[in-house]
C-alpha cells in the first residue's frame, strides 16, 4: 500500500511537472512577437531587441551555472516555485515599463527565473521518467511559448498596447505559483522516494566536466541549438513585416506558428521517441528543421514562409528533450545534475548572443540573411552530435561514464 501511495504521488508530481513546464513557456517567446510593435513606441532601433534578449538569457546562464548548489540546499520544488514567482514579477514589471532602460532592469529577474529551474526539472525528469516523458514536457512549453505570442497578438489587433499582453501571461504566472506553492508537499515526496538519495550525486567542475567523453561536443550542441531556437523565434516576427511586407499583428500570430511546430511536433515524438530512441530523434529533428529553413528561400510568397516556420518548428521539436534525455546515459547518473547545468548554460549562451549578433548583422547586411545565419547553426548542431555520438560509444566501450541512474517512471 505504501508503495502504491508513493506511486500515486509520483504521478501527480508528474502532472505539476507539466504545469511548470507551461510556466517555462509562456514568457520565452513573448519579446519577439511584441518587438515589432514595441521598438518604434520606445524610439530606439529593431536591434535592441537583442540586448533585452542578452539580459534575459544572461540571467538563465548565471542561474544555472548555480543550479546545482540551490537545488542541493534548498530542493526542486523551492527553486521552482521561486524561479516561477520572479518571472511572474518581471513581467508585470514588463507590463509596466515605458523605456527601454526599464525594460533591461526588469530583464534581469526575468532570466534569473529560468536557469535553475530549466535545469532542475529536466535532470529530475531524464533520470526517472522515459523518454516520452520528456517529448510531452517539452511539449507543454511549446503550448506556453505558442500560447504567449497568440495573447500577444490578440492583444495588439484589439487595438491594446504590448504592455497588456505582458500582463495578462503575468496573471497566468501567477495562477501557476499559486498551484506550484500548493504542491510543495508532494516535491518533498517526490525527491523522498524517486530512488536517488542526493549522495549519489557529485559535482564535477567544469575543468572536469569538459574531460568527459563527448563533453565538448555536446555542449557545443546546445549552444548551437538554442541559437536556432532563439533566433528564429526572436527574428521570425520582425523577418516577416520587413523582408516579406507582413502587418505587424499578423506577423506576431504567425511568429506563434514556429512554437506550435514544436508543440505539435514534441507530442507526436512522445510516441515514438522509445521505440527510435534518442540519437535517431535527434537526426530526424535536424533533417526536418534544416529543410524547414530552406522554404524561407523559394519564391511562394507567404505560403512557403508559413510552412517553412511550422517545419522548423516540428524538426526542433525532438533534438532538445532527446539530448536533455539522453545525459545521465552519456555522462552518469551522479554527475548529471552538474553537467545539467552546464548544459543549460552553453544553450543559454547561444540564446545570449547569437539573437542580438544577427541584430546587428541585419543592420549591416539586411535582414534578409535569417534563413542563411539559421542554416549555419544546423549545420554545427549537426556535426557535433555526430561528433558526441562516435566520442561518446568510444567512452562506454571503457567502461566510461555509462550509468542509466535512477528508476524511470512509465
Amino acid at each position: 500500500m505504501r508503495i502504491l501511495r508513493e506511486d500515486n504521488m509520483f504521478q501527480l508530481l508528474l502532472i505539476i511537472i507539466y504545469l511548470a513546464f507551461i510556466s517555462l513557456g509562456l514568457p520565452d517567446s513573448l519579446l519577439g512577437s511584441a518587438w515589432p510593435s514595441m521598438y518604434g513606441e520606445l524610439n530606439v532601433a529593431v536591434s535592441y531587441a537583442g540586448i533585452i534578449s542578452m539580459i534575459i538569457a544572461g540571467g538563465t546562464i548565471v542561474s544555472s551555472l548555480f543550479s546545482d548548489k540551490l537545488i542541493r540546499k534548498f530542493g526542486t520544488g523551492i527553486v521552482t516555485v521561486v524561479s516561477v514567482a520572479m518571472t511572474a514579477a518581471a513581467l508585470f514589471g514588463f507590463s509596466a515599463s515605458h523605456s527601454f532602460a526599464e525594460l533591461c532592469l526588469w530583464g534581469i529577474p526575468y532570466g534569473l527565473g529560468a536557469g535553475s529551474v530549466d535545469a532542475a526539472l529536466n535532470n529530475f525528469v531524464a533520470l526517472h521518467y522515459k523518454s516520452r516523458h520528456m517529448s510531452w514536457l517539452h511539449c507543454f512549453w511549446g503550448i506556453g511559448a505558442t500560447t504567449g505570442p497568440y495573447i500577444m497578438g490578440l492583444c495588439l489587433a484589439g487595438g491594446k498596447r504590448w504592455n497588456s499582453g505582458y500582463q495578462a501571461v503575468g496573471v497566468i504566472q501567477v495562477v501557476l505559483v499559486i498551484i506550484l506553492l500548493l504542491s510543495l508537499s508532494l516535491w518533498r515526496t517526490g525527491n523522498g522516494s524517486d530512488g536517488n538519495t542526493e549522495q549519489e550525486y557529485e559535482e564535477i567542475s567544469l575543468k572536469s566536466a569538459l574531460k568527459l567523453p563527448g563533453a565538448k561536443a555536446i555542449l557545443t550542441a546546445f549552444f548551437c541549438y538554442c541559437a536556432l531556437e532563439a533566433t528564429t523565434g526572436l527574428w521570425a516576427g520582425s523577418y516577416m513585416v520587413l523582408h516579406k511586407g507582413i502587418g505587424a499583428g499578423k506577423a506576431a500570430k504567425w511568429a506563434s506558428l514556429f512554437y506550435l511546430g514544436i508543440t505539435i511536433g514534441r507530442f507526436v515524438c512522445g510516441f515514438i521517441t522509445d521505440r527510435i530512441g534518442d540519437k535517431n530523434m535527434v537526426r530526424l529533428g535536424q533533417f526536418f528543421a534544416a529543410s524547414g529553413v530552406l522554404l524561407f528561400l523559394l519564391p511562394m510568397g507567404n505560403t512557403a514562409t508559413l510552412a517553412g516556420l511550422i517545419l522548423t518548428g516540428a524538426g526542433c521539436a525532438p533534438i532538445y528533450p532527446s539530448l536533455l534525455h539522453a545525459t545521465p546515459e552519456n555522462f552518469g547518473a551522479k554527475y548529471s545534475q552538474s553537467v545539467m547545468g552546464m548544459q543549460m548554460a552553453c544553450a543559454y549562451v547561444g540564446t545570449t548572443l547569437m539573437p542580438p549578433l544577427f541584430g546587428f548583422v541585419s543592420e549591416w547586411a539586411g535582414i534578409g540573411l535569417y534563413p542563411f545565419y539559421l542554416l549555419l547553426f544546423v549545420a554545427g548542431m549537426f556535426t557535433m552530435t555526430e561528433r558526441m555520438n562516435r566520442l561518446g560509444a568510444r567512452g562506454l566501450s571503457r567502461g566510461q561514464g555509462k550509468s542509466s541512474g535512477g528508476v524511470q517512471q512509465g
